[in-house]
């Protein structure tokens, strides 16, 4: 059965970022793999200021439970401290060590809006007691609280604005309740407590308050959001290779470092593949050079069609050579991957009639196949690919030299931290 492949674009992969900047997001929401990136980076950059303001509503809401105390007397502020004390404040302290769980990322969201509800309906049960006894100056801590949810609980804004809405609406139905006539301790009408035209303004005033805090708090992450895409188009632009659209050298470097640590802890195979196209200053001169780039970006993405798991890495190593690293490798799946590129290759059917092995475009491949130890570093299996693809070249170019073994008996000391401290030692 031949291998299929879809057939390279001319132009680079584009930009995840580049791609959500370009359609733009009215409904603060990104595309589920940049929004779940986004989440992760806000809370991170935020996580500071979250926690202080979380203690900071803790302490407002033991200071209005005291303050409460004071103005609304022994009989009517039982309620209304209880439900600070007892409700209010233990879930704004869960929510704080929430914070700081390692698994706050999946975590922190829903305790934070079950916690801005919890605060909202307590703050609608406080002015439902106070309102009863004829109270009626509460209504500033209710828009606090609006605020707070708004602009400092480090919700985003769709959140927080699911949960003051639900809170706005239980409030206006609960004091729509309790408008003209207020009660006493003993349950007896009382002197009228909450006329229709309080409530009126007391209404306007909660609506008033998620207008302005929804406001405010669209622009803030609506800013948030661009910054966040900006940021990362620039990353990306500083780690691909401008010509092909894949990742550079750079880039390679880096990732070769993390997968060895990575292989030695969990002691997994790893294999680098270093390509390199045959007689390509040949096909420069023959060609040119636009059609040399052409060639070029044909071949990365005929490349990285040919490694697609998640942790498979291709990059532009520099020139016309290009690395491949596959982390978790098995014999059989790398044997399959150096396959596909041949095959691939050969499905581009380029002409190089300058060339000194075929017709058509072919590559050469150095693949280096190792069980990481801690005593060696990564760059003896880049040297050891290396080799490799020098010996694919010697045998006459368009083939694969697989080596593995060879990798013990790599003497240079810059690849081997025994011999290299036997060295500096003299």
């Amino acid at each position: 059965m031949p291998f299929v492949t879809e057939s390279p674009s001319d132009d680079p992969p584009e930009l995840a970022y580049a791609r959500q900047l370009q359609t733009g997001f009215p409904r603060l929401s990104f595309v589920p793999a940049l929004e779940q990136e986004f989440r992760r980076v806000n809370l991170d950059q935020t996580l500071g200021h979250v926690r202080a303001n979380v203690i900071f509503a803790i302490v407002l809401a033991i200071a209005f439970a005291a303050m409460e105390a004071i103005v609304l007397g022994h009989d009517v502020n039982s309620v209304p401290s209880l439900v600070h004390v007892l409700i209010i404040v233990p879930a704004l302290s869960i929510v704080l060590a929430v914070s700081f769980s390692a698994h706050r990322h999946a975590l922190y969201a829903p305790f934070a809006v079950s916690a801005a509800l919890v605060c909202g309906f307590g703050h609608v049960a406080i002015q439902v007691v106070a309102m009863r006894h004829g109270f009626t100056f509460l209504l500033p801590s209710m828009v606090l609280a609006i605020i707070y949810a708004y602009l400092m609980a480090g919700l985003i804004f769709r959140h927080a604005l699911a949960a003051n809405v639900s809170v706005m609406i239980v409030y206006l139905a609960a004091m729509t309740g309790q408008r003209t006539v207020g009660f006493d301790a003993a349950g007896t009408p009382g002197p009228p407590g909450f006329t229709a035209d309080e409530f009126s303004y007391d209404a306007l005033a909660i609506v008033a308050a998620n207008l302005v805090g929804a406001s405010v708090a669209y622009l803030h992450e609506k800013t948030s959001r661009m910054r966040f895409l900006e940021a990362g188009l620039l990353r990306e632009m500083v780690a691909r290779d401008g010509l092909t659209g894949i990742q550079n050298r750079r880039m390679f470097d880096q990732h070769i470092g993390r997968c060895w640590q990575q292989a030695v802890r969990e002691r997994q195979h790893i294999a680098v593949l270093l390509i390199d196209i045959d007689c390509f200053k040949l096909y420069n001169d023959r060609y040119g050079h636009q059609a040399g780039d052409e060639c070029l970006r044909a071949v990365a993405q005929s490349l990285v069609q040919c490694a697609r798991r998640p942790l498979d890495f291709v990059a532009r190593y520099g020139g016309e050579e290009f690395a491949i690293v596959l982390y978790h490798v098995s014999r059989e799946y790398l044997a399959e991957v150096l396959v596909r590129i041949q095959r691939t290759i050969a499905e581009l059917n380029i002409a190089h009639e300058a060339s000194l092995v075929a017709a058509r475009l072919t590559v050469s491949i150095g693949a280096a196949y190792i069980l990481p130890d801690a005593d060696r570093t990564h760059e003896g299996l880049v040297q050891l690919a290396d080799e490799a693809l020098y010996n694919a070249k010697e045998q006459g170019r368009n083939r694969v030299v697989l080596m593995e073994a060879e990798y013990d008996s790599l003497e240079t000391g810059r690849f081997d931290k025994r011999r290299a401290k036997a060295r500096a030692r003299g």
